[in-house]
């Protein structure tokens, strides 16, 4: 059987939104002219969390300078920046009454300072509109630079997170730019600020689950202390194809393994995504 025509088991299905909180943070995030990695990058938890009056913010447009192939965030040559998007991205966790609020943003390799400028405005936008919110930013690798990274882990968020997204054999052929060991450099320096580092990967691409047991120690060494670790669901058929789908009893094994190795917080199983429940950890 071809990899693209694997069946998608019974543990994979979705649980679609349709109750009153999923209308309203609906309304607010496309009121509010939003991008959200909930629809951009196709999550299976977008009806779950919308219904719980949360989503994961992206800034810096919608449209990414990388092109991973396992990502379904448009790629090409982005628009310039929104200045008004981080008050617009306070006032929309200040209506939803969020407690915990998750950022991120598609790669600005066109931007001089790669978007950190945008970060901090945005970080410090919340904090001002909403200070009794949690923030916690899933941030790109700026392309190593770490006078950029530590512009961001300055500006105070109480959780950094950079996915490393697969093991070190498979990163060339999932991740378009990104290197395995610029990741490690980006949470390590992460981890030395003293805000709590985080990261996440996908499975199904091919590993092995020696190579996860690799990929936890060496994240481990950079002082990682939350991971989450879910199924690759293929989003379109121009992205990379899934090569298994890991059953949920080896998502146990992952989580168990993780946490003697260490981890504090672990997030293990087929329809975990990196903001999934991200709540929990801080």
């Amino acid at each position: 059987m071809t990899p693209e025509r694997l069946k998608k088991p019974d543990w994979l299905k979705i649980r679609l939104g349709g109750n009153e909180q999923f209308t309203k943070t609906k309304q607010i995030v496309e009121g509010h002219c939003l991008h959200t990695i909930c629809t951009s990058g196709k999550c299976p938890n977008m009806g779950e969390c919308w219904s719980r009056g949360t989503a994961t913010f992206m800034i810096g447009g919608d449209i990414c300078t990388r092109s991973c192939r396992f990502c379904h965030t448009k790629t090409g040559r982005p628009l310039p920046l929104n200045p008004d998007e981080p008050q617009q991205i306070a006032e929309s966790i200040r209506l939803m009454e969020l407690k915990h609020a998750v950022i991120t943003s598609v790669d600005r390799d066109d931007l001089p300072d790669l978007g950190a400028a945008h970060w901090v405005a945005t970080i410090e936008a919340v904090h001002r509109l909403n200070p009794g919110t949690t923030v916690e930013v899933l941030i790109p690798d700026f392309q190593g630079k770490t006078e950029w990274v530590d512009l961001v882990t300055a500006a105070a968020p109480d959780i950094v997170s950079h996915n490393m997204e697969t093991v070190r054999r498979l990163t060339p052929a999932v991740r378009s730019a990104a290197r395995y060991d610029t990741s490690l450099a980006v949470l390590e320096r992460i981890a030395g600020s003293g805000v709590t580092a985080k990261t996440g990967i996908m499975v199904g691409l091919g590993e092995t689950p020696g190579e996860v047991e690799e990929l936890m120690d060496d994240v481990r060494r950079c002082g990682v202390k939350v991971l989450t670790i879910g199924q690759y669901l293929r989003p379109s058929r121009q992205n990379i194809e899934v090569s298994e789908y890991v059953h949920p009893s080896r998502f146990e094994e992952y989580r168990q393994t993780a946490l003697r190795k260490g981890f504090e917080k672990v997030e293990s199983a087929p329809l975990v995504r990196s903001s999934y429940h991200a709540e929990r950890h801080v």
